[in-house]
């Protein structure tokens, strides 16, 4: 997990192992078999897939038997859309993106798409510990509200 973090890094990327299958799975086994899911994230294809050849060398052969459970390529956000959401809401800054869930999977299939984002202090996304402040939800609303009701104006 470690490698992972580091290796990322090196290549201006992130990565995780955010899931983990232990066999067997009891506290006070010693594990026989441990499959670790690498999730590694940038903007640069190359950069990602190198930090993760890096990840494969330096665990060696911990690692055992690694593939490729999915691959999805930097999110193409409509050029128009996201710039009518900036002037909308007064140029907000455009931030780049790995959206793989809906936002991603409508972007790559044609459908102009847009995200707005609400500020998350620590940074933490898809877990337990993840928190924004009410009242940056509340502006997250408010800014959506914006959006929409320019979107309704052109109906």
């Amino acid at each position: 997990m470690l490698a992972a973090r580091q290796q990322a890094e090196r290549h201006g990327c992130v990565a995780t192992v955010g899931r983990m299958s232990v066999q067997p799975n009891g506290i006070n086994a010693v594990p026989a078999h441990v499959t670790t899911f690498l999730d590694a994230r940038g903007s640069d294809a190359d950069a990602v897939r190198s930090a993760v050849a890096d990840v494969r060398e330096v665990v060696g052969s911990l690692a055992g038997e690694m593939h490729e459970e999915s691959w999805t390529p930097s999110t193409p956000f409509d050029a128009d859309l996201s710039e009518r959401v900036r002037r909308v809401l007064g140029g907000a800054p455009t931030l780049g993106t790995g959206a793989g869930h809906d936002a991603g999977i409508l972007a790559n299939a044609g459908v102009p798409t847009a995200m707005i984002f609400v500020r998350n202090p620590t940074g933490i996304s898809h877990a337990p510990t993840e928190f924004a402040e009410s009242a940056d939800c509340h502006a997250g609303v408010r800014a959506l509200t914006a959006v929409v009701a320019d979107l309704a104006g052109e109906a």
